[in-house]
Order: C-alpha cells, then structure tokens, then sequence
C-alpha cells in the first residue's frame, strides 16, 4: 500500500505547544499551492511501478485553510499524475473554527472522506492556555456539522497532561468525545518542547512540567475510557472503533512506502529517506527552478531494523522478530536474550509466534524498552 502526504503549512496563529513546521503568514498561500502542484509532478515517480494510491493525508499546519480552488488544483494535479484507489482513504485535517457548514458541504463534494479535526479540549480555559484559535462550542458544532454534511469518519485530537488540579477536565473530554459518537480519537500527553512559547516559558519558569504521574494516570484513564466505549487501541496514542483505523498512518508504522510533498515533508522508498527544506520561501524559489529542496538519507540495516522496532512496538501488530530475521538476518531475540527475559518477567511484553508485543504497563515504557532492543 502506498500513501501520499501532502504538508500544508499554515496557521492563523501558533499553538503555545506546537513544534511543526508552520506560517502564520498567508501571503505565499497561493505560490505554495502552485509549487506543491509542480513538485507532485517532479516527484511522480518516486513510488516504484506506479504505485496506486491507497491512501491521501492533508496535514500541517491547518489543510482547512484551503479554499475550494487551492484544494481542487492539488487534487487535480494528484489525479493526472497518480492512480487513486476507487476506496482510498482521504483525510483531511481542520481546526474547528474553519468548519462552516458551507466548507463541509464544499469539502463532502471534494474526494476528502475522512475529517481529522483538531479539538484538543472541550474544555474553555485549557484551549486558552494552549493558544487555540477556536472554542469549545464552535468544536463541538464543527463534529455536529460534519455528521450532518455525510461525513462519516471523524477523528479528533484531544491532548492530556495539561496542568489541572484534579481529573475531572479530562473526565468530561472523554465523555463528550464519546457522546459525539466519533469513529478515531488521537490521543497525545502534552510535551514541552523546546523553540516553543511553552519550552520558552519552561526555561525562562512561567511555567512547570506536569508532574508525571498525573499524565500516566490521565493515560490509564484513556485507555479504560475508551476500551469500555468500544474503541480499541491500535497505537499507543491512536483508538478507534472497529474498521476505523487510520489507514495511512499504520502504513507508516507498518513501514510501507509514502511520498511527501510540501516543505518539511518526509518521504520513504523502502531503501532511503529524503526530508524538504522546512522553509516556505526556500521551499518555493527550489521549486520553481525544478530542483527538489530535500535531503536523502541511505538507509543502513541498523536503520531499517531501528526504525521497525520503534514503530511496530508501539502498535497492536507488535514487532515481528522472524520477519527481521528473514529481511537483514538478525536474531533480535538471541541478541538480546537477557534483556526480553527480564522484560518478561516484569510483565511489560508479551512474545508469542515470534510477535513481541507491550503490555499496558510495557506501553508506558515503550520509547526506553524500543531504544534498549536498537542493534548497532
């Protein structure tokens, strides 16, 4: 299965969190549209034999900033240069306040079939701290309004671990999500990270870290929440309700081949990986001179193997250690013999038919017991 990216970088204003590449300047909306049309044609054959397209993402950034004809000339540019899946999965990501009824109507006529908005919280003084443009209603309607134009697969992002006295904020998150009756919820604890206003204020002590307890009792929280709602836990921070996985991103996971078009976007052809310039201008003048403004990365086999452990152990296929072995002829588990024993004695993996897998207690460890398994 193949997937194209597609990376829209611009927001009406920055989120105190967010590390993305991204412009609150929309003066070069339209140049940018214009060269991410040209380069979908530079890069139409990235993707082996012509791949078929099974899955298209709109991400950033706010992709709902794009109006009806931005929207329209990508799609047309994609269509003429790749063959699109009769059912691929289309997503698109939104803010909340950009979800009229009108744009959804516009957007249900558009391929778009799958809404991934970006709700964070339902709760008012939370998107505040965070720099949201939107509020709790006008999120609340944009889901409502969704429903109402046909769409049928929603996702919603909802942040936790944010600073509160106790757990009833995250509490009613979860409801009203739930009562929204939603098909994907993306789940992130909140991190400080640095370059951000939030890593600014940390540094310059505006503010504190959250105590990490709070954010893993907030994640055992998520994780029965939603379980006794029907929704299963693919990914560590991704849930969903049966047969509404997010199709692109467990392509990802499952290390399957992408194209990224956009500045800052990222691509993968199963034997290098190349990155944009993550510079809107830069990105702009490299294309208009057709040359793709990317850095390409020869894969090693520690790289690959790597890579497959980090993500595969954060999902609910977990890492398959017969399938390294059968690729790059290394025994993960002879290697680290000692290592995995422990690890199940501790309960915090499971290994059954050579498929290592976290328990809940393993998940809240996955990036340390990931990064022990790396070879070199």
């Amino acid at each position: 299965m193949s997937g194209l990216y597609i990376h829209i970088p611009f927001c009406k204003q920055a989120c105190h969190y967010c590390d993305f590449h991204f412009s609150t300047n929309l003066q070069t909306k339209q140049p940018l549209v214009e060269a991410i049309c040209k380069e979908i044609r530079l890069q139409k054959d990235y993707l082996e034999n012509k791949a078929t397209l099974q899955t298209i993402y709109f991400g950033g950034g706010t992709p709902s900033l794009l109006s009806e004809s931005e929207l329209d000339s990508i799609f047309q540019t994609i269509y003429t240069h790749f063959t699109v899946a009769p059912k691929a999965e289309i997503t698109l990501e939104a803010n909340p306040d950009d979800l009229t009824a009108e744009k959804l109507r516009l957007l249900r006529q558009s391929p778009v079939n799958r809404l991934s908005i970006g709700t964070q919280s339902f709760y008012e003084p939370h998107l505040r701290y965070m720099n949201r443009a939107h509020q709790v209603q006008e999120a609340i309607d944009s889901i409502k309004q969704a429903q109402d134009a046909g769409f049928s697969n929603i996702s919603i992002d909802l942040i936790y671990g944010i600073p509160h006295p106790d757990h009833s904020i995250w509490e009613n998150d979860l409801r009203t999500a739930i009562n929204l009756q939603i098909q994907h919820i993306s789940a992130y604890c909140l991190t400080i990270e640095p370059g951000t206003a939030f890593g600014n204020w940390l540094q310059k002590g505006k503010i504190k870290q959250v105590e990490e307890e709070f954010s893993i009792e907030q994640f055992s929280m998520l994780i029965h929440t939603l379980a006794a709602a029907g929704f299963e836990q693919y990914e560590i921070s991704n849930f969903a309700l049966p047969d509404y996985y997010s199709k692109h991103n467990s392509n990802y996971w499952k290390k399957q081949k992408y194209l990224g078009i956009g500045p800052s976007a990222h691509s993968y052809n199963g034997k290098t990986r190349q990155y944009n310039i993550a510079n809107n201008i830069k990105y702009i003048k490299s294309i208009e001179s057709a040359t793709i403004p990317a850095t390409v990365e020869v894969l090693s086999v520690p790289d690959h193997v790597n890579e497959y452990i980090l993500t595969s152990l954060r999902t609910k296929w977990g890492c398959n250690l017969k399938e390294i072995k059968l690729l790059y002829d290394i025994d993960l588990k002879e290697k680290n013999e000692h290592y995995i024993s422990t690890l199940l004695k501790r309960k915090l993996v499971t290994l059954e038919d050579h498929i290592l897998k976290l328990t809940p207690s393993g998940k809240l460890l996955a990036d340390q017991i990931a990064s022990d398994l790396f070879i070199e």
